[in-house]
C-alpha cells in the first residue's frame, strides 16, 4: 500500500488514525505515504526480524521500546527476503548503528526497501490510545500531501478483517533446506513462512520442502513427505477458503501436522471452527500462555490479530483446548483427537523471543518418527 509519488519531500511526517487522530513527528525511512492496520509490540528486542516477519504485511507497526535503530541491521538476522511491514512509528530513531560485524544502518534498510516511517511520536500514550479504541487503519505521510487528500486514502484503506494476505508473501517456486538424505521429510506450506521456523526444523534432521501456497495436494505428495507444517502469515485466516479445504485434505492422509500461528487458525477452520478479529491483538515477546497438558507456564513470542473462537470450540467434537493465553484466556493451542495434529497460536521459533517453547519441534519430528515406524510395520 505505499504509494511514492514526485512531490517535495519535507523533513516532518504525519500519522494519521482511521478517527481522525493526529500525530506530526520526523521522517525516517522513504518518502511517500502508506497505510495498512496499525499494530503495536511490546518487545524490547529484535526489531529487525519483527519487520521482516512476512506477518505483518499490510500493518502500520508501533513499537513499544523507545530505542530503534541503534545496533542496526544484519542480513543474517532476516526472517524473509526484504522488509514486510507497510509502515513504522518510533520514540527515538538511530541513525547510527553500533555493534561489532557486518552491520548496516537500519535508516539505509528501511529506505531500500521503501518503508516509510515516523519518530519522535510519545508511542506509549499511542499504543495506550489503540489499546483501549482497539485496532484502526493508520496513514503516515511524508511527502507533503495536502491532509484532506490523506483522508480520503486512509477511508479507502480496506479494513484488515476479511482481506486475504499470504499470496503477497508466499514464495513463487518450491525451495529446500536440510539434509536430501533424511528420514524426516517435512512439506511446508508457506504462507509467509519465517525462517527460523524452517531453521528449527533442519536442525533436528529434517529435509523441509518449502511449497508457495497455491501448489496443488498431488504435487506436494509426489515428493514424498513424512510430515506437514502449516506456516505463520497475514491477513483474515477466514478469507482463505482454498487454502482451508487444502489443509483439510492434508489432515485426512493421516500424517503428522504441525501448525503455527496462521496456520494454526487454518487448521481451526478446516475442522469446522470459527476465527474472530481480536480487539487489538497479541503481538511481543513475553505472552504467558499455560500448556495445559502438563500444567507448566511457558513465556512465547507472539504476533496475530485473529484467535479461534472459543465459543465454537463448544460445537466441535474430536478438538482439544492444548494451551491457553493467561492474559485473556484465548485459544493458544489445539490438537486432534486420535490424529497426529497439533497446533499452536504463538510461535515456537521464537525470533525474536524466548526458547520456552522450542520443545514443539521436537514433539512433531518425535510424531513423524512415530508415525513412519508405524506405518512401516
Amino acid at each position: 500500500m505505499n504509494q511514492n509519488n514526485s512531490q517535495t519531500p519535507t523533513n516532518r511526517a504525519v500519522l494519521l488514525l482511521e478517527d481522525g487522530t493526529r500525530f506530526e513527528g520526523a521522517a525516517i525511512g522513504a518518502t511517500g505515504t502508506t497505510t495498512g492496520e496499525v499494530a503495536f509490540n511490546t518487545g524490547m528486542y529484535g526489531y529487525q526480524e519483527i519487520f521482516t516477519d512476512p506477518s505483518y504485511k499490510g500493518q502500520v507497526l508501533v513499537m513499544a521500546t523507545a530505542h530503534i535503530g541503534n545496533y542496526g541491521v544484519h542480513q543474517e538476522e532476516n526472517e524473509s527476503k526484504s522488509t514486510q511491514i507497510a509502515g513504522l512509528v518510533v520514540r527515538n530513531f538511530s541513525e547510527v548503528a553500533s555493534r561489532v560485524g557486518d552491520i548496516e544502518p537500519l535508516a539505509d534498510r528501511l529506505e531500500r526497501d521503501g518503508i516509510i516511517g515516523i519518530a519522535d511520536i510519545d508511542t506509549r500514550g499511542l499504543i495506550q490510545y489503540i489499546r483501549d479504541c482497539g485496532a484502526m487503519n493508520a496513514l503516515i505521510s511524508s511527502d507533503g500531501t495536502p491532509e484532506l487528500e490523506l483522508m480520503k486514502r486512509l477511508k479507502a484503506t480496506p479494513s484488515m478483517e476479511g482481506l486475504e494476505l499470504s499470496s503477497g508473501v508466499t514464495r513463487s517456486e518450491a525451495e529446500d533446506a536440510g539434509d536430501a538424505s533424511s528420514d524426516i521429510r517435512i512439506a511446508l506450506l508457506d504462507l509467509g513462512n519465517k525462517e527460523n521456523i524452517t531453521r528449527c526444523l533442519t536442525e533436528r534432521g529434517a529435509f523441509v520442502r518449502q511449497f508457495p501456497m497455491d501448489t496443488a495436494l498431488e504435487e506436494m505428495q509426489a515428493w514424498g513427505p513424512t510430515g506437514w507444517m502449516i506456516s505463520n502469515g497475514p491477513g483474515d485466516p477466514s478469507a482463505m477458503p482454498e487454502t482451508i479445504a487444502l489443509i483439510k485434505s492434508i489432515i485426512a492422509l493421516g500424517q503428522p501436522v504441525f501448525g503455527i500461528c496462521l496456520g494454526h487458525q487454518l487448521i481451526a477452520l478446516s475442522q469446522g471452527l470459527r476465527t474472530e478479529k481480536m480487539f487489538q491483538g497479541h503481538r511481543g515477546v513475553n505472552h504467558p500462555v499455560k500448556d495445559l497438558e502438563s500444567g507448566k507456564c511457558e513465556i512465547t513470542s507472539q504476533n496475530h490479530g485473529f484467535v479461534v473462537s472459543r465459543e465454537s470450540l463448544t460445537e466441535a467434537t474430536g478438538i482439544t483446548v492444548t494451551h491457553e493465553h493467561l492474559n485473556d484466556g484465548t485459544v493458544a493451542g489445539i490438537k486432534l483427537e486420535g490424529k497426529p495434529v497439533f497446533s499452536v497460536q504463538f510461535h515456537p521459533e521464537a525470533s525474536a523471543g524466548p526458547h520456552d517453547s522450542r520443545h514443539l519441534f521436537d514433539r512433531f519430528v518425535t510424531h513423524i518418527q512415530q508415525h513412519s515406524t508405524t506405518q512401516a510395520v
